[in-house]
């Protein structure tokens, strides 16, 4: 494969982790902080709000850092290993994670009665990406257990 289609994705996912890692160090807490000025009778929600969506930071690295590290593998040809396996599996486990997060503060804000049309479909957009991630990596996952157990037994035919 070539190394320049390998690097214009591990150069996209450095951005996307850097893009996220201004949002939550500047976007999120001055839109807090701003959303309860505005509207005061959510102020309480605040900071349980911004702890949820913290709690999704860690995951969202691991995965993109597994990611790396998998298209590492590609480019020295050694895509098809128990390494990329584990590597799909982290971050199936991460969007799983993410998911689970997002669901349980929608859940969150329904009880709180604060459960707007539009941050529902924020949150619905975010479960289902991740949802769709998590699937995706268990189908790769699969196919590729699958290709080194053909690989395994043609290794020991020949």
């Amino acid at each position: 494969m070539e190394k320049g289609k390998t690097t214009f994705l591990k150069m996209a996912i450095i951005i996307i982790g850097f893009i996220v890692l201004i949002l939550c160090i500047f976007f999120m807490p001055s839109l807090a902080k701003k959303t309860a000025e505005m509207f005061p009778e959510y102020s309480y929600l605040r900071y349980p709000v911004l702890i949820g969506l913290y709690a999704t930071i860690p995951p969202f690295y691991i995965a993109l850092y597994q990611a790396v590290k998998l298209l590492r593998r590609i480019e020295k040809n050694d895509a098809f290993s128990i390494k990329s396996v584990k590597g799909l599996r982290v971050i199936k486990s991460c969007a799983i994670m993410i998911s689970l997060f997002y669901t349980l503060g929608a859940i969150f804000l329904m009880i709180q009665n604060a459960f707007h049309p539009g941050i529902a479909l924020m949150i619905l957009t975010i479960i289902f990406s991740s949802f769709v991630v998590a699937v995706f990596s268990m189908l790769l996952q699969t196919l590729l257990r699958n290709a080194l157990e053909i690989k395994s037994e043609n290794d020991l035919t020949v």
